[in-house]
């Protein structure tokens, strides 16, 4: 006599669900902390213009004429009248206070913005990421606002121009604990008195 098969179907359901979990993969969880990154063009708002694309032939050209009217860093950023407004921020390694040869320009594009208009005057704010006791990142905070300070005055403008205000980690620009965050708050700000 063969079995019913309202017997073996059960016997059977349950042997087809455990070889399909059995060769299901689980899923790696990414880990994510902060807010999620939207390129503004992609929610139809203003592209700014550090994150437009930029022409490398126009690149080249203001490289090799020297960049005559504007500045430029050693890997050809260009940096203009528009750009003294969007390249405010110098960025520096962990536990560093030593300017990176990529804002090289930037500072020499600011100094000789100020030497040129000695009415200006701006204000260089250190800070640090959270890492590191508060003391140390105080002092490290105004270690970095002095060197940019140093800078500015290398590049033309007059010592009275520029004064120095140290934040250490209480005026961090993401508020993440992950590499991203913490580099973008190893940095010295440049605003311009009249803008704040």
């Amino acid at each position: 006599m063969s079995p019913h098969p309202l017997r073996t179907l059960p016997a059977f359901l349950s042997c087809l669900l455990l070889a399909a979990c059995a060769s299901q993969q689980p899923t790696p969880h990414l880990a994510q902390s902060g807010n999620l990154k939207v390129h503004p063009g992609l929610l139809g708002q203003p592209v700014p213009p550090e994150l437009q694309p930029v022409d490398a032939r126009a690149v080249a050209r203001v490289t090799a004429e020297g960049a005559e009217g504007s500045a430029a860093t050693r890997e050809g950023m260009k940096v203009d009248e528009a750009g003294l407004r969007t390249q405010r921020s110098i960025y520096f390694d962990y536990d560093r206070s030593e300017i990176k040869d990529e804002y090289a320009g930037v500072l020499a594009a600011h100094g000789k913005h100020l030497k040129a208009n000695p009415a200006l005057r701006v204000k260089v704010e250190g800070n640090a990421d959270e890492r590191g006791g508060a003391e140390h990142n105080r002092r490290l905070g105004q270690k970095r606002a002095d060197t940019v300070r140093q800078s500015l005055v290398a590049g033309g403008a007059e010592e009275k121009q520029v004064r120095v205000v140290n934040y250490g980690e209480s005026r961090p620009k993401l508020r993440g604990h992950d590499e991203e965050s913490w580099a973008e708050n190893r940095r010295a700000d440049i605003v311009y008195e009249k803008e704040e």
